[in-house]
């Protein structure tokens, strides 16, 4: 089993930056891919972004530029930087991990909250 700990959300301007960090334990060999997903209110979970082993990277079109997902495998940690931050990015933020072999996400964290203000 993975554990999965999201920390960095909050409220900022429109404009600004954050960076959340996901922070796994557990059965880390097992897992091949990390990955955030947002959720806004009344809409379905989104991809954001995801990053393999080996660093392959994959963005949802509509964040590519303002976003970065980046991993330290020494602290099995997961970031993601979100810039130039707009009211249509506040969500809740998931992060999650998949398991070698797998199609979907096996593990998800508790979420973190980013609200931006106009």
């Amino acid at each position: 089993h993975v554990q999965l700990v999201e920390s960095g959300g909050g409220l900022v301007q429109a404009g600004e930056s954050l960076r959340l960090s996901c922070a796994a334990s557990g059965s880390i060999f097992s897992i091949n891919a990390m990955g955030w997903f947002r959720q806004a209110p009344g809409k379905q979970r989104d991809l954001v972004a995801r990053i393999t082993t080996d660093g392959n990277t994959y963005y949802a079109d509509s964040l590519k530029g303002r976003f970065t997902i980046s991993r330290d495998n020494a602290k099995n940690t997961v970031y993601l930087q979100m810039n130039s931050l707009k009211p249509e990015d506040t969500a809740v933020y998931y992060c999650a991990a998949r398991r070698w072999g797998g199609v979907s996400f096996d593990y998800w964290g508790q979420g973190t909250q980013v609200t931006v203000s106009p």
